[in-house]
């Protein structure tokens, strides 16, 4: 059963947003909260003061602190799997054995980046960085959040096993130019290995005769790669107590340092180490990952909120909402506690989202006067991406700000058509500029976000066991040993591939 303070929680009165700002006049500055240069307007959420009060209870209870601890001490939180969760220690937070090792792999990275850039391996300008999930989510995300345009290589990020994913780049790229890289933590990643070979039989057919000498691998399995072909020189391990999701901190950001620079990469570190120590050090009501989770647990479970959209009115940012669906709905799509028992309480809701202004003129009808109550979060740069005439940025952010205005204001009419019912929260998240210090921090704030949801919910957001299903079921058609699954299955299996196949 759901605990008293679950039950206090969900018995809060319902307060409309307008009243919340009507009753409090220092709202904005009470949960206006800023870190490494975000600024985070928690306001336009229905948090007051009682509820605050009721989920740093709930967190009492559940021991957020000493869990808090355990991850950043690299204690074995995973239990279901019986290993930390050490992310932290790439960014210099967590066991000083950790810390050490993942300074000493990251000084490996820069070396092979360095003996790189000298031109010994290869004249390389072009970089095919191979991976899936949060082997290819992390860097792709990174790599287009950050790139100037003027770089020294030029990277294209594949994940999918649909060869017209990578077959365009194959086209548009020259093998004696390119540098495979190859990311997949047991690396045995059936999609990634088969595209790596579908790269390597392009290098051979285009006169490369080893083809093998242009390929980088990272991997926190540097045996596997090793047998595979990869010089043990081009291999880059990372720790396995590092999760897919959690990767780009590790060697899997490799490519992006090599492409950007691997000054971009250590900025990157540096930023998430100030989130690190603001999340470790900060009391509950002022620490932001946490705040942020007890809006999330709120609309989860007091309004039913099925799912939260994620809109970047930047295009540099966006990736991230496909980036957080990975590190959130993995993280915690579950149904179970960390006792085995069915969880009582809504797991991580569906997260979705796009591009502003693009997506007002597409899914905002739903949010403005929809049935579906949807918090809505906003990423907005005060420092433009672009040189452009100042009315594009100016024009970008009046109307991010503008939505979240609306969405909770909304507007009466006597016309039921044009009546906006108003009181819809959203959050928003507004940088300073756009770089990689800044970008780190805020990754680092979902990452811990996420964590503080799970404890919450007493559930175990580090195995992803739900992946595997799919996996096995195509691996048993592939075998094709006779055993059948459901009749439909096997229908659509014999329409693709003909009889008896």
């Amino acid at each position: 059963m759901t605990s008293d303070h679950w039950q206090a929680i969900k018995a809060l009165p319902q307060i409309p947003l307008t009243s919340l700002f009507e009753k409090d006049t220092n709202r904005v500055a009470n949960l206006g909260l800023e870190q490494a240069g975000i600024y985070f307007d928690l306001s336009k959420t229905h948090l007051d003061d009682n509820a605050i009060q009721a989920f740093q209870e709930l967190a009492d209870e559940m021991d957020l602190s000493a869990k808090v601890a355990a991850l950043l001490t690299g204690e074995p939180i995973n239990i279901s799997e019986g290993r930390a969760a050490e992310h932290s220690a790439e960014r210099g937070t967590g066991n000083p054995a950790s810390v050490d090792n993942a300074h000493m792999l990251h000084q490996r990275m820069k070396s092979l980046i360095e003996v790189i850039e000298t031109g010994v391996l290869g004249d390389f300008t072009q970089i095919i960085h191979l991976g899936i999930g949060g082997s290819a989510l992390g860097p792709k995300m990174l790599h287009q959040a950050l790139k100037l345009g003027d770089e020294k290589y030029e990277l294209a990020v594949v994940s999918n096993i649909d060869g017209a994913a990578l077959e365009p780049v194959l086209e548009r790229f020259t093998a004696g130019k390119t540098l495979l890289v190859i990311a997949s933590k047991t690396f045995t990643t059936a999609e990634t290995l088969l595209n790596a070979n579908a790269v390597l039989d392009w290098m051979r057919e285009d006169g490369i005769t080893d083809p093998l000498g242009q390929v980088v691998a990272l991997t926190a399995a540097p045996d596997q790669a090793v047998e595979w072909g990869v010089d043990e020189t081009r291999v880059l391990p990372f720790s396995e107590s590092v999760g897919g999701r959690y990767s780009l901190w590790s060697s899997i950001g490799f490519s992006v340092a090599l492409a950007l620079g691997y000054e971009v990469f250590e900025d990157l570190l540096a930023g998430a180490a100030m989130m690190d120590q603001h999340f470790q050090d900060t009391p509950w009501g002022q620490n932001i990952p946490v705040m942020a989770a007890f809006a999330d647990q709120y609309y989860t479970q007091v309004r039913g909120c099925e799912t939260r959209a994620v809109f970047a009115y930047d295009e540099r940012l966006g990736l991230l909402p496909d980036y957080l669906q990975q590190l959130e709905m993995e993280s915690n799509g579950k149904s179970v506690t960390l006792d085995g028992e069915p969880l009582e309480l809504h797991s991580s809701p569906i997260v979705w989202g796009g591009v502003g202004t693009d997506a007002q003129h597409a899914v905002f009808q739903l949010l403005h006067q929809g049935t579906h109550l949807v918090p809505v979060e906003f990423l907005a740069v005060i420092e433009p991406g672009d040189s452009l005439h100042p009315a594009h940025h100016q024009g970008l952010l009046l109307n991010c700000f503008a939505q979240g205005a609306a969405l909770m204001a909304g507007k009466k009419s006597d016309d039921s058509h044009r009546n906006y019912q108003g009181d819809r929260p959203s959050v928003t998240l507004l940088l300073e500029s756009l770089d990689a210090r800044t970008l780190g921090a805020l990754l680092a704030f979902y990452e811990h976000r996420t964590f503080v949801n799970a404890v919450l919910l007493n559930i175990n957001p580090f195995d992803q066991f739900g992946v595997e299903l799919g996996k096995q079921m195509a691996n048993a058609l592939a075998a094709d040993d006779g055993n059948q699954l459901d009749a439909s299955t096997e229908e659509l299996k014999k329409r693709a591939f003909g009889p008896g196949q």
